[in-house]
């Protein structure tokens, strides 16, 4: 069943043509990955689906529900939740204080119960709870940004360049738990640059050049097709 649906999106930066009429779609239980190189769009995607940008015109369709006209405040509330690239971590909270602004369209007294179980699968954040959060190093600072974006128990959790910056022994713990997440449940829309691991975990992916959508497919023909081990994978 589909989730997440868009349609024929128009997204301008002033007089600069964006996103160029892109449509995909993300069903339940997958993960689909966005790849790309650097200015094709990737983000400026997933900040028009969050609703931090408008498309000028086309749609998108969440759970059934269009959200052209739902401002990007509430749009956490529909079940989708961002986690932006760059972490964007609030960097003079502790990290108790970052998972609490997380769970801020929850019930209350539900919030223990989800940050005991962020705790579990960061035991790192566990360790750090009281910690300044702009003192964590960039792979907890990543871990934590994920936490915080759980914290709403999404329905679709979206990943923008969750390994950007980070060691590779690091870019390995972090597709760790992106593996964890989809194994207990989570949608997961995934944009990345590395696409070599983008492709070894997600179930299909589209590659986005110049704001449209060149290729598209299951995530194992992608990585094992020429064109784009040539461009993406330097190979």
């Amino acid at each position: 069943m589909s989730l997440l649906k868009i349609d024929n999106i128009h997204v301008f930066y002033g007089a600069i043509h964006a996103i160029k009429g892109i449509s995909f779609e993300v069903n339940e239980d997958e993960i689909v990955t966005l790849i790309g190189a650097n200015g094709a769009g990737k983000s400026t995607t997933l900040n028009t689906i969050a609703g931090l940008l408008k498309p000028r015109s086309g749609k998108v369709t969440f759970n059934g529900t269009d959200l052209a006209s739902i401002p990007a405040s509430k749009v956490v509330s529909q079940g989708m939740a961002l986690c932006p690239e760059g972490r964007r971590i609030f960097q003079q909270m502790t990290v108790r204080e970052n998972l609490e602004m997380g769970g801020f369209t929850r019930n209350k007294a539900e919030i223990p119960a989800s940050m005991d179980e962020m705790f579990q699968r960061f035991p790192r954040l566990k360790e750090r709870e009281k910690q300044i959060a702009g003192t964590l190093s960039g792979g907890e600072q990543q871990m934590l940004a994920m936490a915080r974006a759980l914290m709403s128990r999404p329905k679709l959790l979206m990943l923008d360049e969750p390994s950007m910056g980070l060691a590779p022994i690091l870019v390995e713990q972090i597709f760790d738990i992106i593996k964890e997440l989809h194994g207990s449940g989570t949608t997961i829309l995934l944009v990345e640059q590395n696409a070599q691991m983008a492709l070894s975990v997600a179930d299909r992916a589209y590659v986005l050049e110049t704001g449209t959508i060149s290729m598209e497919g299951p995530a194992q023909e992608l990585l094992h097709n020429d064109a784009v081990r040539k461009a993406y994978l330097g190979s």
